[in-house]
């Protein structure tokens, strides 16, 4: 394909998921495949949905209905952009394959997904990991939720990867009522710098009547870089 024509194309792409609710679109090449079965799908598109300050306002010592709800709903409006992107790339003869916004494998490995959103998404030029394990952008800070589009589309990154922008900032880290934030900049794309264990741990024991210890959002509610 020749160059001008895909970036036509990933043009039209970040137009439509724009159009879909869409806030933030990406692109990159992927080292290597994440599904064994789809060799082929070697690139991918982050997409990003800003959640609401009213709603992360809610937010205190604990979660709220309100927030738990407007997070079942970003995730799938995140989805929805995610299939709607997918049929587009088949239309256009491509091979595509959403990954939900909200993905686990199941109760054998419960804190790892088909594949890692974040890494796409720093290495589409989006943002990067912060100390909180949170997925930071320049625009929005720690309000989003992220989904991915794999492909075998060949798109090119239009965004350079960005440094970790936390400096000495802990105040995640400080503000964890798990404790589960070690206070450490991810060395790598895919290191994990939380306990997702002793964070899920406390949700289910501290806010298991809010979504049964599904969310908490303290994390991302008191991130400077939220400019809230």
């Amino acid at each position: 394909m020749e160059k001008e024509q895909l970036s036509q194309l990933q043009q039209e792409i970040t137009k439509f998921a724009s159009s879909l609710g869409a806030d933030i679109v990406g692109f990159c090449t992927l080292k290597k495949p994440p599904l064994k079965s789809s060799p082929h799908l070697t690139h991918a598109i982050s997409i990003a949905v800003k959640l609401s300050d009213a709603v992360l306002s809610t937010i205190d010592s604990a979660p709220t209905y309100v927030y738990f709800q407007h997070y079942r709903t970003a995730n799938a409006l995140l989805d929805n952009i995610a299939f709607r992107i997918t049929q587009k790339l088949e239309s256009y003869g491509f091979s595509a394959l959403p990954v939900a916004a909200s993905q686990s494998q199941g109760k054998n490995n419960p804190y790892n997904g088909v594949l890692s959103h974040k890494t796409v998404a720093v290495l589409s030029g989006l943002g990067f990991v912060g100390k909180s394990g949170l997925f930071l952008t320049e625009k929005y800070g720690s309000k989003v939720r992220l989904a991915t589009i794999l492909t075998n589309l060949p798109v090119e990154n239009e965004l350079p990867v960005l440094e970790n922008g936390c400096g000495d900032c802990n105040v995640c880290v400080n503000a964890c009522p798990a404790g589960a934030i070690f206070g450490e900049i991810p060395k790598t794309n895919g290191e994990r710098n939380i306990d997702p264990e002793k964070c899920s741990k406390y949700m289910k024991e501290h806010f298991q009547d809010i979504g049964r210890g599904s969310v908490c959002g303290i994390c991302i509610k008191v991130c400077p870089k939220n400019k809230l």
